[in-house]
């Protein structure tokens, strides 16, 4: 199928490592031109030298006010315009609710709801000039709540809600809003939780690595490419009456409606 997106110009966030770099990956196979963001410089660089094509590194803390006009003057001065905004970059911490601090909480929403929320508004003038699309990376802990996942369920509630709002506002300015919510998938985020398992449970992490998707009612951990697969869609002409979408890519963790 071909997703029409060769020579288009995407912003990725977090794209050092993870989900953000294969969503790197799969546009870049696509033809895209990319703005690769994220606080790792170096991590960047190796991933813009592997891909083919020619891409823009921009090391920066989207947490700061001031980052994401930094990073739209730069994709317009490098590239002239904008096609596609892919807002992945956040992570959270999990803990315990009555111990989880002030700061802790403030944190969690600086990126990965504060700095998508300002870089969709910065991104918005120079996706509408192009019809252009958002997709936002969030994760099935807002939809179904947990106990040791307090900041980040009640973060990625609230992205789910933006991305909701924004698709509204789309809809007559022209721009596609949709997001994806990915269950647990395998990166390095997730080798510490099977690290840990391991370790609370007494076996070997090869053992955590197969009781682990049992425990979450899943036949098996995702992979980041499964994720980027579904960005690259969403982002194409074949979805283009898909609007404000909310994906679960989770083997079917999520039961509820």
């Amino acid at each position: 199928m071909d997703l029409q997106l060769k020579g288009k110009i995407a912003i990725v966030t977090g794209a050092s490592k993870g989900i953000g770099r294969a969503i790197a990956e799969r546009l870049a196979a696509e033809g895209m031109q990319l703005v690769l963001a994220a606080r790792s410089g170096n991590l960047l660089e190796q991933l813009a030298a592997e891909l083919p094509g020619q891409h823009l590194v921009q090391a920066l803390d989207l947490r700061e006010p001031d980052a994401a006009s930094e990073l739209m003057a730069v994709t317009l001065d490098r590239f002239g315009g904008l096609d596609l905004l892919v807002n992945n970059a956040g992570a959270t911490k999990r803990g315990d609710f009555l111990q989880l601090t002030d700061d802790e909480w403030a944190d969690g929403f600086a990126l990965k709801f504060f700095g998508a929320m300002r870089l969709s508004r910065a991104a918005w003038p120079h996706l509408m000039a192009r019809r252009g699309s958002i997709v936002n990376i969030i994760g099935i802990g807002g939809r179904t709540g947990s106990a040791e996942f307090a900041i980040g369920g009640s973060v990625n509630a609230a992205a789910m809600n933006l991305t909701k709002v924004l698709a509204d506002r789309g809809i007559t300015d022209g721009v596609r809003v949709n997001a994806i919510n990915p269950g647990a998938i395998a990166t390095e985020r997730l080798w510490v939780r099977i690290r840990n398992h391991a370790k609370e449970a007494g076996i070997s992490e090869a053992e955590a690595e197969k009781v682990l998707p049992r425990l979450m009612a899943v036949e098996r951990f995702g992979a980041p490419m499964e994720i980027a697969n579904a960005v690259a869609f969403l982002a194409s002409a074949p979805a283009s009456y898909i609007q404000g979408a909310i994906l679960d890519v989770d083997g079917g963790a999520t039961r509820t409606l």
